[in-house]
């Protein structure tokens, strides 16, 4: 019962994702295209939402559900790690037209080849666990 609540997060998420054409493949193409906005308010959303949740976690000193204060690290602020990982996801998002989140919702809309694009990302996210500890980081 207790991941019942991520299940329903999980079941949210997937309609908001749908009804807002954020798994549509013609909108990401928009997107890169810059042929539209649509995209980029729903992650303009997203961001400014993100933000007004860590602050809030933040401020209020939140608990995790182990009862852990959730803490969040320092990044590193060099760039090189961020230009080359958010080239490698965006060229992925471009060709594949989904982003990780989408990507299972499309299955759930019928669209069965997406499951190739589930395993190689999961392949991909292997074989960086495995080469990890000789990148540069």
């Amino acid at each position: 019962m207790k991941g019942l609540k991520f299940i329903i997060a999980g079941i949210l998420f997937g309609i908001i994702m749908a009804k807002s054409e954020a798994i549509s493949w013609y909108r990401i193409q928009e997107m890169f295209r810059f042929q539209s906005f649509h995209m980029y308010g729903i992650i303009g959303t997203a961001v400014v939402l993100g933000t007004i949740a860590v602050y809030l976690i933040k401020k209020f000193k939140l608990k995790d559900t182990q009862g852990e204060p959730i803490i969040f690290p320092d990044k590193d602020k060099g760039w090189p790690r961020y230009l080359i990982g958010g080239s490698i996801f965006g060229l992925g998002w471009a060709l594949t037209g989904a982003c990780p989140g989408p990507m299972f919702v499309n299955i759930g809309y019928g669209y069965w080849t997406m499951g190739i694009v589930v395993l190689g990302a999961l392949i991909g996210t292997y074989l960086y666990g495995v080469i990890k500890n000789k990148l540069p980081h």
